[in-house]
């Protein structure tokens, strides 16, 4: 049985890359219940959700794709789209980071903090 939330609005997630861009790193997700994501690097320098000085802190999209799978998206401000589905199945997550110019396939895991 999986013990996937209904949502993802409330909680806490650290995603850990495996690969693309962010390859090596894990960043803490702080999903709000008023529908906005903002996150920070975990164990590295600097945030991930800082740009001159302002957080970014965009809406997000919390869908379920199936039972066990949900798909979670949103824009920064600097203008990367990080689109994830999480299988809560095996705590994997599959998806593309992407901006006007350039996308990636990225691969990781991830753990629910809160």
């Amino acid at each position: 049985m999986t013990l996937e939330p209904t949502s993802l609005r409330g909680k806490s997630v650290r995603f850990s890359w495996s690969d693309g861009p962010t390859k090596g790193t894990t960043h803490e997700h702080f999903f709000h219940e008023d529908g906005t994501v903002e996150w920070r690097s975990v164990g590295g320098k600097g945030n991930g959700h800082k740009d001159a000085g302002k957080a970014d802190r965009p809406r997000f999209v919390d869908e379920s794709v199936a039972d066990g799978v949900r798909m979670v998206s949103y824009l920064s401000d600097s203008g990367y789209t990080l689109t994830a589905v999480l299988n809560f199945n095996d705590k994997s997550i599959v998806g593309v980071a992407s901006n006007e110019k350039t996308w990636a396939p990225v691969h990781g895991s991830f753990e629910i903090v809160s």
